[in-house]
């Protein structure tokens, strides 16, 4: 995450949420800071640890990153939901698929990864991407690109092994044969 993008989170949460705040005890030694309770829920939520893990290095008690963890979903969803915790709307969509374009994949809408024995899997991404809903109910935005001089009408995903075989998946080759192909390959 760039470190802009993560201080802007840390000061929104904090202002949302005085419990966020670094503060004084009663013998007038500084508390833990906002970055400290932050970052440790970050951590949990970005590697699927659990909070006896992480007590040593942030140096916070388990009870204490628990209650972070809490209140931090809870900041995040109250703060950003309305922008950025929705279906993409009709101007979103667009900007995916110009971005992807000037990246090399017109008509891609979004990569998708899983985490193979992490805490997210083939079903909980599909299930979570708000993209995906319209494809499996056999609606999509309307998408017009063509790749050597072939057309196509509809939009795909860049995919890892671990998606269900759908047309729409586009996965990269695992083993790739000659030039032309070692250019869509897994490193």
């Amino acid at each position: 995450m760039k470190r802009d993008i993560y201080c802007k989170i840390v000061k929104e949460v904090e202002e949302h949420d005085p419990w966020f705040q670094q503060r004084r005890n009663a013998a007038g030694e500084l508390g833990l800071s906002s970055l400290q309770k932050v970052t440790v829920a970050f951590r949990m939520l970005a590697y699927d640890a659990p909070a006896d893990s992480l007590d040593e290095c942030l140096r916070l008690g388990e009870s204490t990153i628990i209650e972070s963890m809490r209140r931090f979903v809870r900041a995040v969803v109250e703060v950003f939901g309305d922008e950025y915790i929705r279906a993409p709307n009709k101007e979103d969509t667009a900007r995916l698929l110009d971005m992807n374009q000037r990246r090399g994949f017109p008509g891609c809408w979004e990569a998708l990864t899983a985490y193979i024995g992490g805490s997210l899997n083939e079903i909980n991404v599909l299930h979570r991407s708000h993209l995906l809903d319209n494809l499996a109910a056999g609606e999509a935005p309307k998408v017009q690109f063509s790749i050597n001089e072939h057309y196509y009408t509809m939009g795909y995903y860049l995919a890892d092994g671990i998606y269900t075989e759908w047309a729409t998946f586009i996965k990269p080759i695992q083993s790739p044969v000659g030039r032309k192909r070692q250019h869509f390959v897994v490193q």
